[in-house]
């Protein structure tokens, strides 16, 4: 273990397992590592959560580890949480970790293979009441610390030439999915921050806000509608 956190790789991968929120989460180089800043987009997502009333349906898209999901259902009374990726390696993981949750909240999550909405069954449009995400967000010629760049699934960091590809793709299509009221909840870089509130706007979220992480940046795309 000393050797391998020696050559470069990150502490998390070489202990097997990293702490998120209440949980403790299997992670290895098939899933981004759990960090803070997503730990801030589950904790708003838990207050409009309440705001909006239990039971709830809430969709994670991208669901790497499972972390976001995973927080959901156990810190979510009745909540019935369903997670998508389009890497069945990172779903592997997200399983192994969901075996491990147990208890009252396993079994009212639901994992699926496929990209971002499109995993969904269509009988789920119209009836989402929380959709959130920590999407890709990092732009193709964006320089990373080699520890995350060498080590961390690329697919699961970088978005695209801008960074924001998919931040407007599932912006522009939750409406479609989201009861009203219904409420996104989506990690983003802080420089996107106007983007991401101009985009929101525009496909007919009526109440935009960014709140900020636990280093005060922007941080926390929060858009409601209905």
């Amino acid at each position: 273990m000393v050797e391998r956190r020696r050559a470069g790789e990150p502490l998390q991968y070489v202990l097997g397992r990293w702490g998120f929120r209440t949980l403790e989460l299997l992670v290895d180089r098939r899933v981004l590592i759990p960090r803070p800043e997503t730990e801030v987009v589950v904790g708003e997502a838990l207050t409009e959560a309440a705001r909006l009333g239990s039971p709830v349906l809430a969709v994670d898209l991208g669901t790497g580890s499972g972390a976001i999901a995973l927080s959901l259902a156990a810190e979510l009374a009745q909540a019935e949480v369903w997670a998508t990726d389009v890497s069945a390696d990172a779903l592997a993981v997200a399983r192994a970790n969901l075996a491990g949750l147990g208890g009252y909240a396993a079994p009212r999550v639901r994992l699926v293979e496929g990209r971002w909405f499109g995993a969904l069954p269509d009988e789920l449009c119209g009836r989402v009441d929380l959709v959130i995400s920590n999407p890709p967000y990092i732009a193709t010629d964006e320089e990373l610390p080699d520890e995350v760049a060498g080590w961390e699934p690329a697919g699961a960091l970088r978005a695209g030439p801008t960074g924001l590809e998919a931040i407007e793709e599932i912006v522009v299509e939750a409406p479609r999915w989201l009861c009203r009221p219904g409420v996104l909840a989506l990690e983003l870089a802080p420089h996107q921050a106007d983007r991401a509130r101009a985009v929101a706007r525009g496909a007919g979220f009526g109440d935009v806000d960014v709140r900020p992480d636990l280093a005060g940046r922007p941080r926390v795309l929060v858009a409601r509608i209905g």
